[in-house]
């Protein structure tokens, strides 16, 4: 079964801001787990890809979730979901509804793996040379020398006084060109030879490895919050200050204040604050 990428998952954007992207990814409504199933059904024995695009497009936000654990990495955020979004892809071509998990559950896997291929190709290239003068000195490093080995004292002295740097610089820089990169996981040709293989993804320990729940968690306060912000515009403009000085800042207001502010007794302010907070009440259960 071929997925076509662009046809079934937002455009990340390469240049500009990619907020509208999130925005628009956290606005796809999230499945219950009965059409969940359904769509993994149909996609599974009826090869049907409208039901694999809705699958796809409803866990875009488990992707971005998941991208922002690598943002340290110095590498474009918009790359790093889109790599994520091609794990996803991957995932729901080979989700099995009968195994009886949430498609994040299996999903996180894949996109954490795209992600990690995508890190380790350009973490070499990103980490040898941070400064400018390291970038200068990495580049012109290979020119000035004259064999494979290491550089002899004589060596070493040449150079540094060619580039204007310290003796310790050229060291250091040659280093790092030596130095190979560790594999982070396993590559499919070790997996057989895993017992005598060393991977560093083996001795990491997973302490969210129910993704589903954390995003869930996130999205259900960020609902909250918009739902509040919602309540507070239907109020009068002296019962949202009094509410947000009350209750949403940091450092509370007390009803004496408020009294003073108002021209007003400090039991008005509490009839008028209880008075909001039912209003308030009411809207956001309605």
């Amino acid at each position: 079964m071929s997925i076509p990428m662009q046809s079934l998952a937002l455009t990340v954007p390469r240049s500009g801001s990619i907020e509208s992207y999130m925005q628009s990814a956290y606005g796809i409504p999230m499945l219950t787990a009965e059409r969940e199933n359904d769509l993994a059904t149909r996609l599974y024995y009826e090869n049907d890809l409208q039901a694999a695009q809705e699958l796809i497009m409803s866990h875009l936000r488990f992707v971005i979730h998941v991208a922002k654990g690598y943002a340290g990495y110095g590498l474009p955020q918009a790359d790093l979901i889109q790599e994520g979004n091609v794990g996803l892809m991957k995932a729901v071509k080979r989700f099995n509804p009968e195994v009886g998990v949430r498609l994040v559950s299996f999903a996180v896997h894949w996109i954490k793996a795209e992600i990690h291929e995508f890190v380790l190709r350009n973490w070499r290239i990103v980490k040898v040379a941070t400064t400018k003068a390291q970038r200068k000195l990495f580049f012109n490093l290979r020119k000035n020398k004259k064999r494979l080995g290491w550089f002899s004292n004589d060596e070493i002295n040449n150079v540094a006084e060619t580039l204007g740097v310290t003796t310790k610089d050229v060291l250091e820089m040659e280093s790092r060109m030596s130095n190979q990169d560790q594999a982070f996981e396993l590559s499919s040709d070790d997996v057989d030879n895993s017992a005598s293989t060393y991977s560093p993804a083996l001795y990491l320990e997973d302490h969210q490895s129910d993704l589903a729940i954390q995003v869930e968690d996130e999205n259900h306060t960020a609902h909250a919050n918009n739902r509040l912000s919602n309540a507070l515009v239907t109020l009068d403009e002296r019962s949202q200050d009094i509410i947000r000085k009350r209750w949403l800042s940091e450092d509370k207001t007390t009803l004496q204040d408020l009294a003073h502010k108002y021209q007003i007794s400090a039991e008005r302010v509490r009839q008028l604050e209880k008075n909001a907070l039912n209003k308030l009440k009411g809207s956001m259960a309605a």
